[in-house]
């Protein structure tokens, strides 16, 4: 091989490399996210957790009383999104139950009700998403924080 042929062979392998570089998807930006749950065992409130995360992070949640080898309830999400849709993966545990659910899908803002256990209404989760930088998300907080605070009054 002459030096001009090698020279032709490496540009033409880096335009190749930049080409395949570029065509490939871009990685989404990670949208932070909003999550309140409620978990209910036969009817009854078990759970209420509220938790921040990201797409594309699991979001890890554990309620232990001091001392006990078990806890109340162990929960992990895991969201990903696609286009204006959120996905998640759920996985829930409690001392003598646990349940999966491989795909819920929400839209931000949407509130849905799932069943994880064998049975109807043997355990259920509501679950509310939203994307934390958005109108309804700052709202949802300023209210929270008006409860929260002793001697002021909302406005009916």
């Amino acid at each position: 091989m002459t030096r001009a042929m090698i020279k032709k062979a490496f540009l033409g392998l880096a335009l190749v490399g930049w080409v395949c570089i570029w065509a490939l998807p871009k990685q989404a930006e990670a949208e932070p996210l909003y999550f309140a749950l409620e978990v209910r065992r036969e009817g009854r409130l078990v759970a209420q957790p509220k938790l921040l995360g990201e797409t594309g992070r699991t979001v890890r949640a554990e309620r232990r009383q001091p001392g006990a080898k078990v806890p109340d309830y162990r929960l992990v999400l895991t969201p990903t999104s696609e286009g204006s849709m959120f996905h998640l993966e759920l996985d829930l545990i409690l001392p003598e139950i646990k349940g999966h659910s491989s795909d819920v899908a929400l839209m931000h803002g949407q509130e849905r009700r799932v069943q994880l256990g064998r049975w109807p209404g043997d355990l259920e989760v509501s679950l509310l998403l939203m994307k934390v930088d958005s109108p309804e998300f700052r709202a949802l907080m300023d209210l929270s924080k008006e409860a929260e605070e002793p001697g002021t009054a909302r406005p009916i």
